[in-house]
């Protein structure tokens, strides 16, 4: 077992830095392979009308008239041991691990992201036990009882979570429960200040992320279920007079996780790297937002963060998905 930790834990390092790599690329190689110079990367970060001395200037600053592997290892550099941009008259120092620096705004990519990263893991959290509690009760017993009312019922609500966007369900959810009825708070407020109005400010949030999460979950535990118990092993646990909750939730459940735990992890390290339209609708200050923000300014380095952190986390989502595997079944950990 401690074997195949450690292998997959060096696999997951080694994708890191591909991935770093690969995304460093896309930002940075990508538009000179297209035709853009070195002059015109610099003026993305300046704005509208600048000076010849303005665009050396953050040229220099950002390596952008060095080739593109010595502006990568000054980057991988700058996330290890922190890095110092020259700003003219004044310089500034990112602490490690430095993720950049926003010549816009004039702040640290970083401790905009560790700021913002709470709000995003409050959503991604809350939502996450939501769908996956509702979503695999909803499909086991649907399973269960196959073409019945209930199932029927339920896997129209799942078709109908699946079908309606985020931009509908958070604005009818936000109309309803907050305005109309003014049942959950406007202003999210940290857990630790007071737990109780976290919740109650991410309720509605955390209802419209797992509508659509959970009709999935629902939908790939009732197909794994329906398989799982026509298996041999199912008719022989129950042949040796085990009791029928027992031969559902230790035979047949276990063998129906293994796709369920591979898309949770998936969908929980994406969300962790910002729900952007989440966030957007019910106006979280998160990772999201973050993002979007960078898009719309066209701040490379803050959009560069952003990514290399979703980057993160579905790496180690996966990570964890593997572990959870071995533990779930031996066989896994020979491979």
């Amino acid at each position: 077992m401690i074997s195949y930790i450690l292998r997959r834990t060096a696999a997951a390092a080694i994708l890191l830095l591909v991935v770093s790599a690969v995304t460093f690329a896309i930002f940075f190689l990508l538009p000179r392979l297209a035709g853009q110079t070195a002059d015109q990367l610099a003026q993305q970060y300046i704005g509208k009308s600048p000076t010849k001395a303005d665009i050396i200037a953050v040229k220099h600053n950002l390596g952008l008239d060095q080739p593109v592997y010595v502006q990568y290892w000054h980057f991988i550099k700058g996330i290890v041991s922190g890095a110092t941009y020259d700003l003219g008259p004044t310089t500034v120092h990112c602490d490690a691990p430095c993720f950049g620096y926003s010549f816009k705004t004039h702040q640290a990519v970083w401790p905009q992201l560790t700021s913002r990263l709470p709000i995003t893991l409050s959503l991604a959290a809350g939502a996450a036990v939501l769908w996956l509690v509702s979503g695999v009760a909803i499909g086991v017993i649907s399973a269960l009882k196959p073409r019945s009312f209930f199932d029927r019922t339920f896997m129209g609500v799942a078709l109908a979570g699946v079908s309606l966007p985020m931009f509908f369900t958070g604005n009818l959810a936000l109309l309803l429960f907050t305005y109309k009825w003014p049942i959950f708070g406007r202003t999210y407020v940290p857990f630790m200040e007071n737990p109780a109005q976290w919740a109650n400010t991410l309720f509605p949030a955390w209802c419209s992320l797992a509508l659509l999460y959970s009709a999935i979950y629902a939908r790939l535990t009732r197909s794994g279920m329906l398989e799982t118990m026509n298996e041999d092993f199912i008719r022989t646990a129950r042949a040796k007079g085990l009791r029928e909750r027992k031969v559902v939730v230790r035979h047949g459940l276990r063998a129906a996780l293994t796709p369920i735990i591979t898309v949770f992890g998936m969908d929980l390290g994406l969300l962790l790297g910002g729900a952007v339209i989440t966030e957007s609708v019910f106006s979280l200050h998160g990772v999201g937002e973050y993002a979007v923000d960078g898009i719309t300014d066209n701040d490379l380095p803050q959009i560069l963060g952003v990514t290399l952190l979703a980057a993160f986390f579905v790496v180690i989502a996966n990570l964890l998905v593997d572990m959870l595997y071995a533990a779930a079944d031996p066989r896994v950990r020979l491979s």
